[in-house]
């Protein structure tokens, strides 16, 4: 099929076709015009007297002339004849879809008139009876050839348009399918954030405290973290940051296999700084904790407590309680976690940071993200020292060799230095940072969370 021209290419064939007409004019006494299917075509078999052919000019030379003009005069005939086919095709295909029966039949008797002209044509010329006037069979073929590429550009734009409506319509379709997806993502997170999830230790006593209940709640944490950190990061965009220079500062010299791992690295500052000090009865915030010698009530205390702030909103907790604990380790993360030259960057002001230190509780997305992981951490800390068995946390060290005992990998696959993923069963698994740490409950262990690297060589631990 043709290739659409520009509006300005049109316009030039109809202006062409405009003069041509003009110089038809004054011959269509000469000759008659058919039509078919909107397409002028020349009747072949019509006998046209020109001076040209008069009976005085009988020179050689002017009969070679005249068989030549004849010629030209029939080719350009039937080029104009192939054009006006390609045209009732491109017709006839536009008509199948939608299905349009009416078109369809006129379609393919443009054709069959078309082919049945060239034929008589043919039978003409080989019967040496073709008798064309030259002149006006080649301005005659040239309105049909111009008139036939028009419809075909015709046919050809209204194709072009049905697609571009089937894709607008394709692509409505595909924004609501994603619309709905994202509205489905978002609820599905909302249920694993929500307390609905801890149905698990809603009627857990303490005797029947295991490890597994600790791993539910470190993954419920860890929701929160993740959430937090892609907030971060959103806002760090939002302010125009570069945030390969802030990852390179976090983890100098961190390969990716994919520049979305690059999240990774934000996961592993916020869960690594919020875990310090979890060893620490109460993350080293001054409180006195439960003496030694009453180690049971200890634990009992302690899970109470889990219990009773598991579920309730970190506002609601630290209106009644602006000087707990959990006050303060709240306001101490906070200042660890955002620095404060990120926060006036991200919000261009040190306002929540000053609420904050004094106690406040400011009401912005990004500080009640912050505050509900805060809880979360705060929460399981609570957890851990309700068990009879210690309770520690471990951070693996960089170039550390890979165990699946102490470890497991974030993503599917390992990178290489390069950058460049890779399964060579050459190279060693090494740790390029750690994005979760671990956690000991007497001789359980949690899997530390790790991004690894491909190293052709050993590395020092």
């Amino acid at each position: 099929m043709e290739t659409v021209k520009p509006k300005s290419a049109l316009n030039n064939r109809s202006k062409k076709l405009a003069k041509t007409f003009q110089k038809v004019i004054s011959l269509r006494s000469a000759t008659k015009l058919a039509s078919n299917n909107g397409i002028c075509m020349l009747n072949s078999h019509l006998k046209v007297k020109e001076d040209l052919f008069s009976e005085h000019q009988t020179k050689p030379h002017q009969g070679n002339s005249k068989n030549r003009a004849v010629m030209e005069a029939l080719i350009a005939r039937l080029f104009a004849g192939v054009t006006t086919i390609k045209a009732a095709y491109a017709e006839l295909q536009m008509a199948q879809h939608p299905y349009n029966n009416q078109s369809i039949q006129a379609a393919d008797q443009a054709v069959v008139d078309e082919l049945r002209a060239i034929s008589e044509l043919k039978r003409r010329f080989l019967k040496k009876e073709l008798d064309l006037s030259p002149q006006v069979t080649i301005m005659l073929a040239e309105i049909q050839e111009q008139q036939s590429l028009m419809k075909t550009y015709e046919i050809t734009i209204k194709r072009l348009e049905a697609e571009v409506d089937f894709k607008d319509s394709n692509i409505l379709s595909l924004k609501k399918h994603l619309d709905d997806c994202a509205s489905f993502n978002k609820s599905l997170e909302k249920k694993l954030n929500s307390s609905g999830s801890l149905s698990l230790f809603d009627n857990l006593t303490h005797p029947a405290l295991s490890p597994t209940h600790f791993v539910h709640f470190l993954h419920h944490a860890l929701r929160s973290v993740r959430s937090f950190s892609k907030l971060m990061m959103g806002e760090m965009e939002s302010a125009h940051w570069d945030l390969e220079a802030a990852v390179k500062f976090i983890h100098p010299n961190a390969a990716f296999a994919k520049p979305t791992h690059q999240s990774f690295a934000f996961e592993s500052f916020v869960c690594i700084t919020m875990f310090e000090g979890f060893n620490n009865p109460n993350f080293s915030v001054q409180e006195d904790p439960p003496q030694k010698h009453w180690h049971q009530q200890a634990q009992n205390f302690y899970f109470d407590k889990f219990k009773k702030l598991k579920s309730l909103n970190p506002k609601q907790y630290l209106t009644h309680n602006p000087n707990s604990s959990f006050s303060k380790f709240l306001k101490s993360k906070y200042l660890q976690v955002v620095h404060a030259k990120m926060e006036c960057s991200l919000f261009g002001n040190l306002n929540q940071r000053k609420m904050v230190n004094s106690g406040g509780y400011p009401d912005s997305a990004f500080f009640i993200a912050f505050a509900e992981m805060a809880k979360r951490v705060w929460t399981l800390h609570y957890l851990a020292l309700s068990f009879q068995d210690d309770v520690t946390v471990f951070q693996v060290k960089k170039n550390t060799r890979f165990s699946e005992v102490y470890m497991e990998s974030i993503t599917e696959e390992p990178v290489s230095a390069s950058g460049e993923s890779s399964d060579s069963n050459s190279s060693d698994l090494r740790v390029g940072f750690t994005v979760v740490p671990g956690f000991k409950i007497g001789k359980t262990v949690i899997q530390s969370q790790v991004y690894l690297s491909l190293v052709g060589s050993p590395a020092s631990s």
